[in-house]
């Protein structure tokens, strides 16, 4: 039995298996089937703006009605919109199309329970079992019925708002926001403008192909430079389906997602509303941040890279905050899941009440410079007994001593080999990132 099943879902190169239409037909069958042996089930299908979308949309919508399961189609959603609305229209399941920060060749399939969260290995084990079973349609009499939810959009715009402190006026703010031409395009401005501020967008017009080209989250370039022509006071930026925050101070430098995490916890425990006054980060977490965390006597869990494994830590030690430098935050207590959009809320929120600069509030915690270097590789490597890598990073460790250290993992996403490095020294960072990737690839 194949193990489709990566990190955040199923996701790869259109065209290619499993990424094709056969397969995705097959995917909702299967996850259907699953979902209906409990009893009637029914399921929400988003997407974010990739034109491969229309066609897989079409190809689960009929996998799911062929296993007698009904099916609420969204649009385009982002994916925190999509775990939301699964709770809200009592879903037995909610399905994001979408290849998150890649680019439009790719896409890909992510799946939330009843309860807005990820998938359990359990179920996720059911549906492979499917898979690998031959595809057997209802009767005609139990097979499902479609029905597009119009109210959608707005109910998730008022979701957002719902998590911000109605009491703080954003009116003060001039906000540039970067939809990544991506899935918050039709949402983001809605929900920053009707809170009271003066909203310039930007990289919000998809057409298919555009989404995370040169702008969003993974590349906030763009936004740094309208930041600074427009004399605005912070930007935003979102990725592809919207899970993802990146932010920009008045300066135009770019504040990451350790930087975000760490502003939200200090606020949150400054109130006493850090339950068990612990944060969760990952095994990237800057080395910067987890000193910071320390000094306010707040408790950081290392995690997994991924926010599916950020969130079952968050839940194992009683947290209610957790997140990665890529800009997935959790903050449990306002959403089941990442959400670019309620993170940037609890952001702005600190600023206005703390009457600081954003560039102010990072500035309080110094981060370590890191370089994080990606390796492309033709298939697994076994990196634990790579030699011309176990050799070079005793050379490394050596050279960084207590005030640096390496992380080398294989991305759960793509066919590549991460390589991170951070020390108080930026050169010898890049130089020890580079010395390590030339070693990989011999």
């Amino acid at each position: 039995m194949q193990n489709f099943f990566g990190t955040d879902g199923i996701r790869g190169t259109v065209g290619k298996a499993p990424i094709t239409a056969d397969f995705i037909l097959k995917l909702g069958w299967a996850v259907g089937s699953v979902l209906a042996e409990k009893g009637p089930a029914s399921v929400i299908i988003g997407k974010d703006t990739r034109v491969s979308g229309y066609l897989f949309e079409s190809a689960l919508e009929a996998g799911f009605l062929s296993a007698g399961v009904n099916v609420g189609l969204l649009g385009p959603m982002p994916t925190p919109g999509i775990a939301y609305l699964t709770r809200a229209y009592g879903a037995s399941a909610g399905v994001v199309i979408s290849a998150s920060h890649n680019h439009f060749q790719d896409n890909g399939v992510k799946l939330f329970s009843n309860k807005g969260l990820k998938l359990n290995n359990k179920t996720q084990q059911a549906i492979e079992e499917k898979l690998s079973a031959p595809m057997v349609s209802v009767d005609t009499a139990s097979i499902g019925k479609a029905v597009r939810h119009d109210q959608a959009l707005g109910r998730y715009i008022e979701f957002c708002k719902s998590t911000f402190n109605r009491a703080v006026d954003l009116s003060s703010l001039k906000i540039v926001v970067d939809c990544a031409n991506g899935a918050t395009y039709h949402i983001a401005q809605n929900v920053f403008a009707e809170l009271g501020a003066e909203v310039i967008m930007i990289n919000n017009q998809p057409d298919g192909y555009n989404i995370n080209l040169n702008c969003g989250a993974t590349d906030t370039k763009h936004l740094q430079r309208e930041v600074v022509k427009c004399e605005a006071d912070l930007g935003i930026a979102f990725d592809g389906d919207g899970d993802r925050v990146a932010m920009v101070d008045h300066y135009g430098e770019a504040v990451d997602g350790d930087e975000i995490l760490f502003i939200i916890a200090k606020a949150w425990d400054a109130k006493g509303k850090l339950k068990s006054k612990t944060v969760v980060g990952t095994k990237m977490t800057n080395l910067g941040a987890r000193r910071a965390f320390a000094k306010l006597n707040i408790k950081f869990i290392e995690a997994d890279v991924g926010d599916r494994y950020v969130m079952d830590e968050i839940k194992s030690n009683k947290a209610i905050l957790g997140g990665e430098g890529s800009g997935h935050i959790i903050c449990l207590s306002k959403s089941t899941s990442g959400d670019g959009i309620i993170s940037a809320l609890q952001v702005l929120e600190v600023i206005c009440k703390t009457d600081k600069t954003l560039h102010e509030l990072k500035s309080e915690m110094k981060k370590f410079p890191q370089t994080l270097v990606n390796v492309k590789t033709n298939g697994k490597l076994d990196l634990d007994n790579h030699n011309s890598l176990n050799k070079a990073l005793r050379t490394v460790n050596s050279g960084l001593g207590k005030n640096g250290r390496v992380l080398i993992r294989p991305s759960g996403t793509e066919p590549l080999v991460r390589v991170m490095v951070e020390c108080d020294d930026a050169d010898l960072a890049k130089k020890s990132a580079k010395q390590l990737a030339k070693a990989l690839k011999s």
